[in-house]
């Protein structure tokens, strides 16, 4: 077998369905698998995965096994030559597995492979490029100097700010949100560090697919990522869970390093979770308060793109809601630029949902990545199960 795709889920059942519809059509072709490890979800993801998606492998936990550990049953599960990281809160074009596919087969020397993910308003997300937390780089990270001097080659090197978006380049670090690799290379530098239960664990693996003498790459070839689905950042929990990944990944490849450099790193990313806790417990009182940008103080506005029978099936969906809505009929032959030459509402915010049988997963990421605007975040509609899907909520 070519490749194996591999998904952990945790109460995102919808998510999940449209992450597999994507998959779908992004396999078309492809001799590849699909492994879903659910964590125990109380949401009925497993019945779901079960009745509508029978092509899928599904390995129902009955405990939250943590992101590695999940990540490890399956990949031992499997036998392909590739092996493909993705998280559930993920949408893929279409041409995205044959172009990741194609540029390994090119590159003998790649272990792994990221892509370019976007945010739901279109822009770049930065994790699609990291390079190694040094003690050095962990510190400007941590001490803000990454953010203040992102494009500098020495303190922005965390997001790796300085290279190009639209041509491949070799990286440091895969995101695990989507982490395609070779299982030449996991086989000789070993799988997914359960010492982690979530986050980090792409950081290790990178790090030792490079010391094992392989090379990661960054491919432009564009996915979503809606960044927060599948886990909450809003939380203490996350808060938590994600600095103390960055402790381990610290104790467990720079025990060496000395105290000049180990205390500063220790003492940055301590102090960087205290304010991230501070940041969080301002931001709750003021919207108890009633503090609100703008564009959340208002409701937000709908505009639906699509054919007019599946427009027919989203008015009645709004009407039913309660919408603000816009309704436009067309698709990508008819309005190849979508909504980029609409005029839409300034004061709030705005989801354009496209119907995605009239519109392709690759070109509602064209469109979005052409022209991000931070108030304008994409949806879609997803005919068959009549449902609207956005980076804040699910409408059915």
């Amino acid at each position: 077998m070519k490749l194996s795709v591999v998904i952990v889920s945790y109460n995102v059942k919808h998510y999940v369905a449209q992450c597999l519809l994507s998959l779908r059509r992004a396999l078309q072709g492809i001799d590849a698998e699909v492994i879903v490890v659910d964590n125990h979800s109380h949401d009925g993801t497993v019945d779901m995965l079960r009745e509508q998606y029978p092509e899928v492998q599904v390995v129902a936990s009955n405990h939250n096994l943590g992101f590695a550990r999940a990540n490890n049953i399956a990949i031992g599960q499997s036998d392909s030559e590739y092996v493909l990281l993705l998280n559930p809160d993920t949408v893929l074009a279409e041409e995205t597995i044959a172009e990741c596919l194609q540029f390994m087969e090119e590159h003998p020397r790649a272990g792994g492979l990221g892509v370019r993910m976007l945010m739901a308003d279109g822009n770049d997300a930065k994790e699609s490029r990291r390079g190694l937390p040094t003690p050095a780089v962990a510190f400007y990270k941590m001490s803000g100097l990454c953010a203040r001097f992102p494009q500098s080659r020495r303190f922005g090197h965390y997001y790796m700010g300085y290279l190009p978006w639209d041509e491949p380049a070799q990286i440091e670090v895969i995101s695990g949100a989507f982490c395609f690799m070779r299982r030449a290379a996991l086989n000789e530098v070993g799988l997914l560090d359960e010492d982690f239960f979530m986050y980090g664990e792409d950081i290790d693996l990178s790090y030792r697919l490079l010391k094992g003498g392989y090379e990661n790459w960054y491919l432009p070839s564009r996915i979503l990522h809606y960044k927060g689905e599948s886990t909450q950042k809003s939380s203490f929990r996350y808060v938590h869970v994600f600095y103390d990944a960055m402790l381990i990944f610290f104790r467990k490849h720079y025990a060496h390093a000395s105290l000049f450099f180990s205390i500063p790193v220790k003492a940055a990313i301590y102090g960087r979770a205290f304010l991230e806790l501070c940041r969080m417990q301002f931001n709750r009182a003021r919207r108890s308060m009633g503090f609100v940008s703008k564009h959340a103080s208002q409701p937000a506005f709908y505009v639906f793109i699509g054919t007019a029978e599946h427009l027919e099936m989203c008015r009645k969906l709004a009407a039913a809601k309660g919408l603000d809505a816009q309704f436009v009929e067309g698709n990508e032959e008819q309005l190849p630029d979508g909504h980029l030459n609409m005029s839409l509402p300034g004061e709030r915010d705005v989801y354009v949902v496209y119907d995605i049988e009239a519109y392709r997963f690759h070109s509602i990421f064209r469109i979005f990545s052409s022209r991000p605007v931070e108030w304008v975040a994409m949806g879609t509609f997803l005919p068959e199960e009549q449902m609207i899907i956005t980076t804040e909520e699910v409408i059915r």
